[in-house]
């Protein structure tokens, strides 16, 4: 009997509005994609030790990094912009780490939003630290709510015979929703762009020589169930992860 890959997700953390205790958790939408890729969901604790996190990892066929709060410039040689916020340096700690051994390892993986400038600063890249204050006449690319995870805002240009581009079903322009403000500034040697915004934002990135390595500045989680090809990109990444 075939067994379906299981893929691990990161998750994010906040405050209770009714105690002190610190919580853990992620929408609904990353596991539910997961599941339509064909995949088995399970969660990666944030405040676990090194030694349990590599245990989990060892179990995992792929991973997904996804979206939330900023990352701590610390962690690419930068001060800190007045517009970065929601740090989370245990979150930081434990994905930097995933994405270093998914890529020594070519394990797959799937780095969504803020995942994709996770992968990108764990590889020795930078980030804009916020669109609208450093790069002028850029798009809108933040959103005012929530309900902008499940609408088209803009256009995405992908490089032709990419693995991003084969995973979208040969897709070279593509409607994608935006709800993020920091973006990939110096890319990573090993990365290579290959989607852009109108404004030449870098909305995907990937390793062309591991099994599968992709990054997306978009939600694709968000529309599985509305666009194939963020249905298809979801399969693409967990039939990966079942060769793995």
């Amino acid at each position: 009997m075939l067994t379906s890959p299981l893929i691990g997700i990161s998750i994010g953390a906040y405050q209770s509005r009714t105690s002190d205790a610190a919580r853990m958790g992620v929408r609904a939408t990353y596991p539910h994609a997961v599941e339509v890729g064909g995949g088995v969901p399970t969660l990666i604790p944030l405040y676990t030790e090194f030694d349990i996190l590599r245990s989990l990892f060892d179990r995992l066929n792929g991973i997904v990094l996804t979206g939330g709060g900023d990352i701590d410039p610390k962690h690419y040689d930068a001060a800190c912009s007045p517009y970065t916020t929601e740090i989370v340096e245990d979150r930081d700690r434990i994905e930097l780490q995933l994405v270093r051994w998914a890529v020594e390892e070519n394990k797959p993986l799937l780095a969504i939003c803020r995942g994709i400038q996770v992968l990108n600063v764990a590889l020795g890249g930078t980030l804009i630290q916020d669109i609208r204050d450093e790069v002028p006449n850029s798009i809108r690319h933040d959103a005012e709510a929530d309900i902008w995870f499940e609408r088209f805002t803009h256009q995405v240009k992908i490089d032709p015979g990419t693995k991003l581009h084969d995973s979208l079903g040969e897709q070279t322009q593509l409607s994608v929703n935006s709800l993020h403000h920091q973006a990939l500034a110096q890319v990573a040697d090993s990365l290579k762009v290959v989607a852009c915004a109108p404004d030449g934002i870098i909305e995907g990135v990937e390793i062309p020589d591991r099994r599968f390595v992709v990054g997306v500045q978009w939600h694709p989680e968000a529309l599985v169930d509305k666009s194939q090809p963020m249905r298809q990109l979801f399969q693409a990444f967990v039939q990966a992860s079942s060769q793995h």
